[in-house]
């Protein structure tokens, strides 16, 4: 898919202060709907891809915060410890993250 976007689209946004998580995911959004548009392609199974995206990085940081501890960190997310470990399986996610948040 290729199309022309405002170069302010891919801005960094130092202060998630001001904009939040769903500000950011929504403007990422429209720009992805407006470059469907523009080139005419049809996107297939979006929502597990959204979620794939938003979901594996907040597992593998959530998991460093608490030292790869899963049940410490299934707590945190508010999920079941198999939930979790089901997840790590899917996104192949390694639960012995180094460093610590």
């Amino acid at each position: 898919m290729t199309s022309q976007t405002n170069p302010t689209d891919n801005l960094f946004v130092a202060n998630l202060r001001s904009v939040s998580l769903e500000k950011l995911v929504k403007r990422k959004l429209e720009v992805l709907f407006q470059q469907q548009k523009e080139s005419q392609v049809e996107l297939t199974d979006l929502y597990s891809l959204i979620l794939e995206q938003v979901e594996k990085p907040l597992i593998e940081l959530a998991l460093r915060t608490k030292n790869g501890n899963q049940v410490r960190t299934a707590q945190m997310l508010g999920i079941n410890r198999n939930t979790l470990k089901k997840k790590i399986d899917t996104y192949k996610i390694n639960p012995r993250v180094e460093g610590t948040l």
